[in-house]
């Protein structure tokens, strides 16, 4: 009879202990859910406020337009050729900072592309682009958005650490066997490897983790693959997402 009751009350406590884990790890996953959303909800907030100064400042041009052309006819009407070259030399430096470089076929993404590559060309990071997105896709603009988003931020963090002359990043965006491939190469310094992930070697990296772990859910709610690599001063990260659910 004892042992029955110590076998039971075994068995008893095992479930108890199962019971009390479970519970532990959804009430874990929901913690990190809710933190993830609320560094997302961040995220985007931010970019909105990059995609809003950036088309700021196309409308601004826009509206300058006409005065733009007047002036350069009164210039060129007073034979002031001298000033208007000056005038030409401006708007080509104006246009520059408002000009949409990348053009993948979605406007959430370009929005996205050209603001990002925007601030890796402040820091002097030389760049290779090639980019295509087609269009119809799996995920939502957001979750698009949130892997450009943090994959290029991840790829400036890292050759903001390096001097200007190693700076580089090679971006290409476009189908491959009926999926979005997206793949980023960037020039890197020291790489962390714990816990089988790469992580930042900033002195507080919640945030970049918050990012590569967003990146990695996206990729499995739609059955996708993600691989990131790094070797010789170089760290790659590739993304893979149907395109239509399967």
């Amino acid at each position: 009879m004892n042992i029955f009751i110590i076998i039971f009350s075994a068995i008893l406590m095992a479930i108890i202990l199962c019971i009390a884990f479970m519970l532990f790890r959804r009430i874990l996953y929901n913690m990190i859910d809710r933190r993830i959303e609320r560094f997302q909800s961040e995220l985007i907030e931010k970019q909105v406020r990059e995609i809003e100064n950036m088309y700021r400042q196309v409308r601004g041009w826009r509206h300058d337009y006409r005065n733009h052309i007047q002036n350069m006819k009164i210039q060129l009407a007073d034979g002031n050729y001298g000033k208007l070259n000056e005038y030409l030399d401006s708007l080509a430096c104006d246009l520059d900072t408002v000009d949409t470089v990348i053009k993948t076929g979605n406007v959430m993404a370009d929005a996205i592309l050209n603001s990002k590559l925007a601030a890796a060309g402040k820091l002097n990071v030389r760049l290779h682009v090639k980019a295509n997105i087609p269009e119809h896709l799996n995920m939502t603009d957001v979750e698009l958005c949130s892997v450009l988003g943090n994959m290029l931020d991840n790829a400036i963090e890292a050759c903001a650490a390096l001097p200007e002359s190693e700076r580089f990043m090679r971006v290409y965006i476009g189908r491959l066997k009926e999926h979005l491939y997206v793949s980023v190469q960037n020039s890197a310094g020291k790489v962390r490897w714990e816990k089988g992930t790469y992580i930042s070697t900033k002195s507080d990296s919640r945030e970049h983790g918050y990012g590569l772990f967003r990146i990695d859910r996206i990729a499995k709610k739609y059955g996708g693959y993600v691989n990131r690599q790094n070797e010789e001063g170089v760290f790659a990260a590739e993304i893979m997402i149907p395109l239509t659910a399967s």
